[in-house]
């Protein structure tokens, strides 16, 4: 099974229309049986925002589109917006095998996250329905510090409960955006996923446009990266070769 994870749209000032019309194009080509959009579908939140977000979605060919709100979807209300043009179910069951959990970060007029007792909470009781399955959960903010994004002070909050309920529900992958900054932390039985920014103007540490790929064949999981345009690779060689920016 494939999914396609897209992040950090910003449609508004930030948006790259012909980014994300080549964007369409490569997904409806993959055919992924879900398209993830891990959160900043917009840049401010706005109506017009969300209005041209919607037509561009309706453009991809695939079943099942599941949308995770971000800190700037939360501007100027948008979160009223949110639910009307990109409704969601918390739990997707994609397959006999696979399970896809979203979590909630976003909090108005907070750029930080939080996920929050009860969201935990939840979390932890809705994996053990799946003991046999393949397990993801994705939300918009990251959980981890990343290389080269500045200073970490938007984050999770409350990332270390969340960290230990996903290790204790035997969590398989963790996706997040937020930080436009593709990158992966292996925890052995666990997998910590960060998505790039897949039309956003603002690229930073890796100076293109991105999105994940992520295979599922027999409980085995392969996170590619794909450069918008460009080549598609194994998410894990980004770490292996890294290099800071500046460095030769």
């Amino acid at each position: 099974m494939k999914i396609v994870q897209l992040s950090d749209i910003h449609v508004g000032s930030q948006f790259s229309e012909e980014i994300f019309d080549n964007v369409v194009e490569e997904v409806n080509d993959l055919g992924p049986a879900a398209v993830l959009v891990t959160g900043d579908l917009t840049n401010e939140g706005l109506k017009k925002e969300y209005e041209k977000c919607k037509a561009k979605f309706a453009k991809f060919e695939v079943d099942k589109i599941i949308a995770i709100s971000g800190n700037h979807d939360y501007r100027n209300t948008g979160y009223l917006l949110f639910r009307k043009f990109f409704p969601f179910e918390t739990i997707n069951i994609l397959d006999d095998d696979v399970v896809l959990v979203t979590l909630g970060t976003a909090r108005p007029d907070r750029d930080e996250g939080e996920v929050g007792y009860r969201q935990n909470l939840w979390l932890e009781r809705t994996m053990k329905k799946y003991p046999k399955s393949t397990k993801i959960v994705a939300m918009h903010h990251h959980l981890i510090g990343i290389p080269d994004s500045g200073t970490d002070r938007v984050t999770v909050i409350d990332a270390g409960d969340v960290l230990r309920t996903a290790l204790s529900s035997k969590v398989d992958l963790v996706l997040c955006g937020h930080k436009h900054r593709p990158w992966i932390w292996d925890f052995g039985n666990l997998s910590i996923v960060n998505a790039g920014t897949t039309s956003s103007e603002r690229m930073r540490g890796f100076f293109e446009n991105t999105y994940n790929v992520i295979n599922i064949e027999k409980n085995k999981i392969r996170v590619d990266l794909k450069i918008v345009g460009g080549k598609r690779f194994p998410l894990k060689d980004l770490v292996t070769n890294y290099t800071r920016f500046g460095e030769e």
